[in-house]
């Protein structure tokens, strides 16, 4: 078993050891030693990196079956040596010690403020959480469960942590039961919560600094619960400060009056789609009424084919359409490029089935698919310049006149289906 110096002192940075045996563990190095600082992952919480006689630390693995901690390292140690000296990094180490031991005094404040357990936690690099075995928490119980943690941080209370006889352990309020058997660790914050935790604590909770509640997610029955503590704390209010100060300047506002100017910049948002939508709308029925003019008579029918290019497929649709609203009108509409697209449409009084010359034209692309309606139909998916485009609305053309032969059944293939809209 590996004596875990960090039960004695969390703020011990460097020890000396002896190598008891060398091993290898995932195509790297390792050795167990008979002491270490190093904190190995476990209970939430990611292990100590640091080095030992100068060479990287990588990975601390702790083993269930002896207690013996394992040391992953970069490169060999000098086999000559059995004596390493050791040292962690203390800013990873004294980071975990802040967000561990907030996340002991949060999770007793959701206790007490919403009958809220905490069922699990996770310290990450860059996120912390807690999940609550409760599918919702309302904005007054998170706003009050942080406010009593932070009262509790700023109280400086102390954070002791001992192993206890199991037949002390009755004396504890513990908010959750042991996980082992024996003696049990428990780490106490004077006067608010106790604990069984094996974790790597700060001595009082000022050194926390502050408690965030950053955002809340819902996970079932659950509720997942983000926060950041000390320095990440400070780190995260200075990223969002930064940006409030920016937007404060793009919109020349005081931050004081941000959501107000957010609010108007969206309510002239929306008047502008709206503008916008209809001077599309008037602009496609000035174009519709163009091309229409244009248009060639086939027997008689009007008849529109037009090719375009850098254009949007909706508003392709929509001039489709207000051309079909024309007696005997069949408006044929191509788009080329990269992912070309065809458009089928036709007033009520033609017979015709617009489905069949688009999959005749989709076709001539070397897609399949398409579909709609007799009336409408539309599809897309192939590459295609605007002379192919031009040459498979021909041959849809002579589909609906009756002079092409059917294209095989669509398979679903590149082609997307389409759909008249609503």
């Amino acid at each position: 078993m590996t004596r875990r110096l960090y039960y004695d002192d969390a703020y011990r940075t460097a020890f000396s050891a002896r190598v008891i045996r060398r091993l290898r563990h995932a195509d790297h190095p390792a050795v167990i030693l008979d002491q270490t600082c190093f904190y190995p992952t476990g209970g939430g919480q990611p292990c100590d990196m640091g080095w030992l006689n100068g060479v990287e630390v990588i990975d601390v693995i702790a083993s269930e079956e002896n207690g013996a901690i394992l040391h992953v390292l970069a490169a060999d140690l000098d086999l000559s040596q059995d004596q390493v000296a050791g040292r962690i990094v203390w800013s990873r180490r004294f980071d975990h010690m802040q967000q561990h031991t907030g996340q002991h005094i949060l999770s007793q404040a959701f206790m007490r403020t919403a009958n809220a357990e905490t069922v699990s936690f996770h310290l990450g690099s860059e996120v912390v959480t807690i999940d609550l075995n409760v599918p919702r928490l309302s904005p007054e119980q998170v706003e009050e469960a942080e406010r009593l943690a932070n009262q509790v941080v700023f109280s400086d209370r102390p954070v002791r942590a001992r192993f206890v006889p199991p037949e002390e352990l009755a004396a504890y309020p513990l908010r959750r039961p042991p996980q082992v058997q024996g003696p049990v660790r428990v780490v106490e914050i004077e006067g608010f919560d106790a604990t069984p935790c094996g974790g790597t604590h700060v001595a009082r909770t000022g050194e926390i600094g502050m408690i965030k509640i950053i955002r809340l997610d819902k996970r079932g029955e659950e509720t997942r619960v983000e926060f950041r503590c000390g320095e990440r704390a400070l780190a995260d209010y200075g990223r969002k400060n930064q940006m409030v100060q920016q937007l404060a300047g793009l919109l020349t506002t005081g931050h004081f009056e941000l959501d107000q100017a957010v609010e108007r910049l969206q309510a002239e948002i929306k008047q502008l789609h709206r503008q916008l939508r209809q001077a599309q709308e008037r602009l496609v029925a000035y174009e519709a009424a163009e091309l229409a003019a244009q248009a060639e008579r086939v027997g008689e029918l009007t008849v529109i084919r037009r090719v375009f290019s850098d254009r949007d497929p909706g508003q392709l649709r929509q001039l489709a359409l207000r051309l079909a609203v024309r007696p005997k009108t069949v408006a044929l509409l191509g788009l080329a490029g990269a992912k070309a697209h065809v458009i089928g449409a036709c007033s009520q009084d033609v017979q015709a089935d617009m489905v069949t010359a688009v999959r005749v034209a989709l076709h001539a692309l070397g897609s399949s698919g398409g579909g709609g309606r007799p009336q409408f139909a539309q599809g897309g998916g192939a590459t295609a310049h605007e002379g192919q485009v031009a040459a498979a609305l021909e041959q849809a053309l002579a589909t609906v006149m009756g002079g092409a032969s059917q294209p095989p059944p669509s398979q679903g293939g590149k082609a997307g289906i389409g759909e008249e809209p609503g």
